[in-house]
């Protein structure tokens, strides 16, 4: 791809978000009841191809056994407060009664309580007990310190999750975590991420991981490019770390790296933007803390939100907008695409005529930036239209 200059010492590659492209009909379609959502990684089989976002405003151990009920999977953050306390409901119930500015004092107050290896082995088994796939997510910085813990316990699938991971983290600090290394020695196959590029994916997918998160900087909870200035439009993100897998694939001999888009969706239609630029999966978080079990109670905020040094998260209200099974296959009671997500994808894939995921990621897209003006048209008619 061409850069595309931006002054006369600096260039730069055109990226594209989802707004910027769609997705295009073929000369077929298909009965929506012959679509099959299902994705596999290891050993596991899902029949959504989601996992909720290790944000303790969304996975608890009971919605992570709701989720797996329903055919995705829930990732549980082991730094977050459930980690931390013997009973958050008190703690995100006060954080529920705070207007913002408390709320994000409040929360570095509470996140800086000592996390108990013991509270891991305990919420992992409380999922498992239930007789649903178990992830679990930490920082690239205590999974040294605490991965013992999170394996002793059982986990399925472990995720070690930051804003940026890299293979190749150089400290003149202290010994950095060798992802190879760590990886090979485990008995349960590992998540990794975020990354961005295809160069990034593809170093990432030789440290033997099963699966990339990607996306950087585009949680709706997350002021990641704010704050620092990174990110990357999500649809390019998706694309380039699919072609990582598909060198990977010949370089290793046929080694297949799951994608799993983090960020920046919203909608159904999202979703499926993000399968047909060569996801896997994808990871929801805000669009989650919408459902009635969520326990953020109507908020949603990041894993980096309570932070000490510098939160990258901002707390968002999100009004319930219906159970946990009616944000993820309905029925909607909403025509704007954020509930029966899953039925969207569906309905996307029957409407080009592709049965499965893999073959769905074969569709055609078209580069189309005049829907996002066309998008940003229509909310300010519906607004006008409402007084606002």
């Amino acid at each position: 791809m061409a850069d595309v200059e931006i002054g006369v010492g600096k260039s730069g590659r055109r990226a594209y978000g989802f707004d910027d492209i769609a997705i295009v009909p073929s000369r077929r379609t298909r009965d929506p009841e012959d679509i099959s959502l299902a994705w596999e990684i290891d050993a596991y089989r899902f029949e959504l191809p989601l996992l909720a976002s290790a944000m303790d405003s969304v996975v608890s151990p009971a919605t992570a056994i709701a989720i797996g009920r329903l055919g995705g999977l829930g990732v549980i953050n082991l730094e977050g407060l459930w980690t931390r306390y013997d009973d958050p409901e008190p703690v995100l119930a006060e954080l529920a009664g705070l207007d913002n500015a408390a709320a994000a004092a409040r929360m570095r107050e509470l996140y800086q309580v000592p996390i108990r290896p013991e509270l891991i082995g305990k919420r992992i088994g409380e999922i498992r007990d239930a007789g649903v796939v178990t992830a679990a997510s930490l920082t690239p910085q205590r999974t040294q310190r605490l991965h013992r813990a999170v394996i002793e316990a059982g986990v399925d699938l472990f995720v070690i999750q930051g804003t940026v991971v890299s293979a190749e983290h150089v400290s003149s600090r202290s010994e950095p975590l060798n992802l190879k290394k760590f990886i090979a020695e485990l008995d349960v196959p590992v998540i990794v991420g975020g990354c961005a590029t295809y160069q990034a994916a593809l170093h990432l997918m030789r440290t033997g991981a099963a699966g990339l998160l990607v996306g950087v900087g585009s949680c709706q909870a997350g002021t990641t490019r704010g704050v620092i200035g990174v990110g990357v439009p999500m649809a390019t993100a998706i694309a380039d770390a699919a072609g990582a897998r598909r060198d990977y694939l010949d370089e290793s001999g046929g080694r297949y790296v799951h994608v799993i888009a983090d960020g920046a969706m919203r909608t159904g239609g999202d979703i499926a933007k993000a399968i047909a630029c060569g996801a896997d999966a994808v990871m929801l978080g805000s669009p989650l803390a919408r459902a009635a079990e969520a326990p953020g109670r109507g908020y949603a905020w990041g894993m980096t939100a309570g932070h000490p040094d510098l939160p990258r998260g901002t707390r968002l209200r999100m009004p319930a907008a219906g159970s946990l099974r009616e944000i993820l296959l309905g029925p909607a009671s909403v025509d704007d695409g954020t509930v029966n997500l899953f039925g969207g994808l569906a309905m996307s894939m029957a409407m080009t005529g592709y049965s499965t995921l893999k073959e769905f990621q074969k569709v055609e897209v078209m580069v189309a930036p005049a829907l996002q003006t066309e998008g940003k048209a229509l909310q300010r008619a519906q607004r006008v239209g409402m007084g606002g």
